[in-house]
């Protein structure tokens, strides 16, 4: 007998096929909370399994790269939240969800510099743009194999500056990743499609 699926096991169970982490629990709790549709929920787990197979690279790849693992995975787990009060551009365009979400995070309690990913992620270009506000925008495109060549140069230019190795090998390694990671896209996208946007 098949269970329904619910927030909390979206979130949180084992998955095969893509094998996938489970959402930090007070993430879990917070999309529950919400009301998060299971779209959201499953996008958001799926963001932020490759933000953490992301860091896992750079750590030993760039040690000289001062990253806020934290800050990263949370802003993965969380980008997309706002998509609970605008849950039709879960499936078409719109950008209503980002500072709707920021503002669901603070008034939740989070902090400001925890909840900024909410309304950061789909503006990496801005001035004042930190690594990690870079990284969860890379990790919400490459999820899907979707490449952003001026995203992408934006973080080989942090990683040649941190680690003094050269644009253009800091380029290969960073797309030898990617690539890589791309290849488990298909399921990432099945697996997510799998789940209702409404219901």
């Amino acid at each position: 007998m098949t269970t329904t699926p619910t927030v909390l096991s979206t979130a949180l169970d084992p998955t095969s096929d893509p094998a996938l982490r489970p959402l930090p629990s007070q993430v879990a709790s917070l999309l529950d909370e919400v009301g998060a549709p299971l779209r959201l929920v499953a996008h958001l787990r799926a963001v932020h399994d490759v933000a953490a197979r992301l860091m896992d690279w750079l750590g030993p790849h760039c040690p000289a790269l001062t990253v806020d693992r934290e800050a990263v995975l949370f802003g993965a787990a969380t980008h997309d939240i706002g998509k609970t009060l605008h849950p039709e551009e879960l499936s078409g365009p719109g950008s209503r969800h980002e500072e709707a979400g920021r503002a669901l995070l603070l008034a939740r309690g989070v902090g400001p510099a925890s909840a900024r990913f909410a309304g950061t992620h789909a503006s990496w270009d801005a001035p004042d743009t930190a690594v990690e506000d870079l990284l969860v925008s890379l990790a919400d495109k490459v999820w899907k194999n979707k490449r952003v060549a001026d995203l992408e140069d934006l973080v080989v230019a942090e990683l040649s500056r941190a680690g003094g190795r050269p644009v253009w090998q800091e380029f290969l390694d960073l797309d030898a990743f990617l690539t890589d990671l791309g290849e488990e896209a298909p399921l990432r996208l099945a697996w997510q499609s799998a789940h209702p946007v409404h219901g």
